[in-house]
């Protein structure tokens, strides 16, 4: 029969707790978890556009797509940053990165109450400079016809 005597070192002493609480530890880590879930879709969109809507159903995607976006006033975006010199300079740059392969596809959020007319001068740039796959981005909303 074995009998568990106090050591001589440490009398009326404990021996040190040699186990890790890990409860704190996991808490901590799903605030986190619940706090990166929630912000993350907050960050796609960049630039204030009202979309107009549309039935249309969303596109596959193989590669990153370059977004675009025209606001309201007709200033150009492409990925969150303005384009402040000549539209047709930065999408010759977007071209020539693409060079090796296939042209990246184009997602354009245009304002709807903007002018049709300097939509379309975007896409034509767009289409000058070798970029030709590109996608109108609408809201899916419900349209009555």
């Amino acid at each position: 029969m074995a009998v568990n005597l106090p050591s001589q070192r440490g009398k009326g002493r404990r021996a040190p707790m040699a186990d890790i609480n890990v409860t704190p530890l996991v808490d901590v880590m799903l605030v986190l978890l619940i706090i990166f879930m929630v912000t993350a879709p907050l960050l796609t969109a960049g630039v204030p556009v009202n979309l107009p809507d549309s039935r249309a159903k969303p596109l596959d995607q193989e590669q990153k797509p370059v977004d675009m976006a025209i606001d309201d006033q007709g200033r150009v975006f492409i990925d969150k940053d303005e384009v402040t010199g000549v539209l047709a300079d930065a999408l010759a740059g977007i071209a020539a990165k693409a060079q090796e392969g296939q042209p990246p596809q184009v997602l354009l959020r245009a304002d709807r109450g903007l002018d049709y007319g300097r939509v379309m001068q975007v896409m034509g740039e767009l289409n000058r400079a070798g970029l030709n796959r590109v996608a109108l981005v609408t809201n899916a909303g419900e349209q009555g016809n």
